[in-house]
């Protein structure tokens, strides 16, 4: 087929009609206000993992082979010994949760996250305190 366009060629063409986006268009704005997700199991037990592996090992600097290690140790681990690690990372997502959920709340709300005490509070301060007699 001399003539014929072949399927690589077509999908050129229709990249070349594509828009291109610039870095800042492609990512979306980070809101510095929400929270972080929370962390695996594996992460969970890397942060005490760490501490010791610093203690036996005061003089490597790698960060490499301090996750090295710890990915070795956490396959070698049993199911019973990884649970408490498990228990602590959905303890973490369910507090995730929560705190997603307020944060929802207060962006689909407008914003306005003070409570009634509080506007009650600020609303007594501003009308008893400065009177003076002359």
């Amino acid at each position: 087929m001399k003539g014929g366009k072949s399927k690589a060629d077509s999908r050129k063409g229709d990249s070349r009609l594509a828009v291109r986006k610039t870095k800042k268009e492609k990512k979306a704005a980070k809101d510095p206000n929400k929270p972080k997700r929370p962390p695996s199991a594996f992460f969970v037990f890397m942060e005490d993992f760490r501490k010791q592996y610093k203690e036996k090992h005061p003089n490597n600097k790698s960060v490499a082979a301090v996750g090295k290690a710890g990915g070795h140790k956490w396959k070698s681990m049993t199911e019973e010994e990884k649970a408490p690690f498990v228990v602590k990372a959905e303890k973490r997502k369910e507090e995730y949760g929560r705190t997603m959920e307020a944060y929802n709340r207060k962006l689909a709300g407008g914003g306005d996250d003070e409570s009634d005490k509080s506007k009650s509070e600020v609303n007594d301060e501003e009308g008893s305190g400065e009177e003076q007699d002359d």
